[in-house]
């Protein structure tokens, strides 16, 4: 067993972030759909969450935003001339589809791509598959340049496998980490690996859409050569789609041996938990924190993010930490269920809130912001060493966002065609800090 860390790579809020109220199931996004929102205060507060990892002594980096608007997406669409000419005519005529192409939603890296550490590949490869996020339009357009990304980033086949996005199709439906837990007795030994899905290939479901299908979990397990008996594909359970739960981890959050979820996380609990032990067995013994309905009832799980936090491994302390959104704190029943949790003797000890404000509002966490990947000493030497932050980067990166980000945008405000310029040069500008320039 080689020794190993987890790399918290977070998604770096662009500047087009606006509340468009594009995601059906979102509750959050749909509340505040049509607000002014502040995507300069967002960057800001996503790389203070950032720089309190790296203060606490964890690696931590970062992933630039895509270029927005897409215009790709819009020339697609038939709208052709200048890039002002095309702005002003899908403004016009297709506002809708003008809020797509400047979706911000890439900040939300647990959606990005699933990770199997090299530790669980038979190839002993890092395996990375950029999600398709097919179910919603402003989200399916992102995976091409999310691919380019992480070729980027990961360089080097002899330490790492990058697949591109399974089919757009229904059936392939693919959001990434935020339906994928690995547990461990520790990041650098073998573990077992969690595929949540929300229906199966072909199965129709009314109401919220299920965004992850049984088929998309098992293409990526396949190609990222597992080991079947370390596997555990897991139905996430209809109630907690329908309550607003539209990825797992809204639900369910996991690190090194021990999984935190809430009771209608799964659909069938008992069965789940028992296929993990069978996977774990003879690896390590799992550690399950099931919070009861009766405690926390679903929809103050969900509005409060409880689970949609980061439950990490810190130096010095013997007991995982959970960094919660500040919602959780604000929400009485949450607030005091971790109270209780941490004066316990189970496996988190701690509780941390940190200000995530502009994400939450759209409807994403502390977990939402970052794609967990385990990494050797020697993988992390061939990673692209720009995007690995310091204190001195993140202040550099936050000067540019201070500089070139407006800090008020509402989505009539993407007509402006200025404002494409102004992302545009934004966007170069944190690519330049990030000594990725090759993506401009």
């Amino acid at each position: 067993m080689k020794p190993a860390f987890e790399v918290n790579f977070d998604g770096l809020i662009g500047p087009s972030h606006n509340y468009g109220g594009l995601s059906d199931g979102n509750l959050a996004s749909a509340r505040n759909a049509g607000d002014v929102s502040n995507p300069r205060e967002a960057a800001v507060q996503g790389l203070e969450k950032m720089r309190t990892l790296v203060r606490a002594g964890l690696v931590q980096g970062v992933l630039p935003p895509l270029a927005r608007p897409n215009f790709d997406l819009l020339a697609a669409s038939g709208f052709l001339g200048t890039d002002a000419q095309i702005i002003e005519a899908v403004a016009k005529t297709a506002p809708r589809l003008l809020k797509a192409a400047y979706s911000a939603s890439s900040m939300w890296t647990a959606n990005a791509a699933t990770v199997s550490p090299s530790a669980d590949t038979a190839d002993g490869r890092l395996h990375l598959t950029a999600a398709n996020l097919s179910t919603m339009l402003h989200r399916s357009i992102e995976h091409p340049d999310t691919t380019a990304s992480l070729i980027s980033i990961f360089a080097g086949e002899d330490y790492f496998a990058i697949h591109g996005a399974l089919p757009a199709h229904s059936d392939f439906a693919d959001e990434g980490a935020a339906n994928h837990v690995r547990l461990c007795a520790e990041h650098g030994a073998p573990g077992v690996e969690i595929f949540v899905y929300g229906r199966t290939e072909g199965e129709s479901v009314a109401g919220f859409p299920a965004r992850q299908t049984l088929l998309a979990a098992q293409s990526v397990a396949r190609s990222h050569e597992l080991d079947p008996a370390r596997v555990v594909f897991a139905r996430q359970a209809r109630r907690a789609i329908e309550a607003g739960a539209f990825h797992n981890d809204v639900v369910c959050v996991g690190a090194l041996d021990t999984l935190f979820f809430h009771e209608f996380a799964f659909e069938d609990t008992a069965g789940t938990l028992d296929a993990l032990r069978r996977a774990a067995e003879g690896r390590f013994e799992l550690k399950p924190v099931m919070v009861p309905d009766a405690e926390v009832p679903l929809a103050d799980a969900i509005s409060s993010y409880l689970f949609n936090s980061q439950l990490l491994k810190l130096p010095g302390e013997d007991r995982l930490v959970l960094i919660a959104p500040g919602e959780t704190q604000d929400t009485p029943s949450t607030r005091a269920y971790c109270e209780r949790l941490v004066h316990g003797n189970g496996p988190i000890g701690r509780v941390q809130y940190v200000d995530v404000r502009q994400s939450m509002r759209n409807g994403g966490g502390p977990a939402c912001l970052r794609l967990r990947v385990v990494m050797t000493d020697d993988e992390l030497e061939s990673c692209h060493s720009g995007v690995l932050l310091d204190e001195e980067r993140i202040d550099d990166l936050q000067a540019c966002v201070r500089a070139t980000y407006r800090d008020r945008l509402s989505p009539a405000d993407l007509a402006d065609p200025a404002f494409a310029d102004e992302c545009r040069i934004a966007r170069e500008g944190l690519l330049e800090i990030l000594e990725l320039d090759s993506l401009a």
